[in-house]
């Protein structure tokens, strides 16, 4: 509703924004290039980050630049997986019938990735995202996915994400033996107050808007309500745009944010 009035040719802060539009940092080029690695090498890797940071659009841009004719990646994000639906989703994915007992399952579809490596020279890469709110069994069982030819060799690259409290279950005693099998360990961080600025920048970019519409106090006082997460900011933005169309305002300042902020987002 607000996109003609700004005359957009997109809709910003949406979650559907273009892989090649999304914000980059120097902090998530790296986390990038750490995915990546572990991908290449055949890694254990755990993503991390609070609620709204933004974890799952890495992902997805990360999936985007790794899909090429030697990597394959597999996604699964379910809260309530357990261990035979996993073997099953996954062998899904890879265009195959799981068979119905979990050990005959396992037996498939570490033969299945053995085939895949060797005939087609792919490497599979499984991300278990909101990993956070999976069962012990299920996190075992995801482990034991990395143990093939004695654990001399992993079959694919593994990538654990979920919110901050994943690392701490992992640090527990009894979660020991799979945090001692994690290779790297990567860690959203919450945006700076420059950083917002660029972010919402990137995103009128993407709708095709070269001027400013968000007066320097109104970055701000959104960068105060969202606390550097993405998702909040995406949220006071889109508030804020729709405030603005309704009310005729070419530029949103800082009076127009803390209303916004006061009347519907708090």
């Amino acid at each position: 509703m607000f996109e003609t009035f700004y005359k957009f040719t997109a809709t910003p802060f949406s979650r559907d924004i273009e892989v090649s539009a999304l914000y980059r940092d120097d902090s998530r080029n790296e986390l990038i290039k750490r995915l990546k690695h572990a991908a290449k090498k055949q890694l254990f890797a755990v993503l991390t980050g609070e609620s709204g940071s933004g974890k799952t659009t890495l992902l997805r841009r990360f999936r985007h630049e790794v899909k090429d004719s030697s990597h394959l990646v597999l996604y699964l994000c379910d809260s309530k997986l357990t261990p035979r639906p996993f073997y099953k989703t996954i062998l899904e994915q890879l265009g195959f019938e799981a068979k119905y007992f979990r050990g005959d399952a396992k037996v498939q579809l570490h033969k299945e990735i053995e085939l895949l490596k060797v005939q087609h020279n792919l490497i599979p890469v499984l991300i278990v995202d909101e990993a956070h709110l999976l069962a012990k069994d299920m996190l075992e069982e995801v482990r034991f996915m990395l143990n093939l030819n004695m654990d001399s060799a992993s079959p694919m690259a593994l990538i654990l994400s979920g919110q901050s409290e994943l690392w701490e279950k992992l640090k527990l005693q009894t979660y020991a033996a799979i945090r001692q099998r994690v290779d790297i360990r990567c860690q959203m961080h919450k945006l700076d107050l420059a950083s917002v600025a660029e972010y919402i920048k990137a995103h009128l970019a993407f709708a095709g808007c070269d001027k400013d519409i968000f007066s320097d106090a109104a970055l701000d006082e959104i960068y105060k309500f969202a606390n550097g997460i993405p998702r909040l900011v995406n949220k006071a933005c889109t508030a804020c745009l729709i405030y603005g169309a309704q009310n005729q305002k070419a530029i949103i300042d800082e009076r127009t944010v803390k209303l916004v902020i006061d009347s519907e987002l708090d």
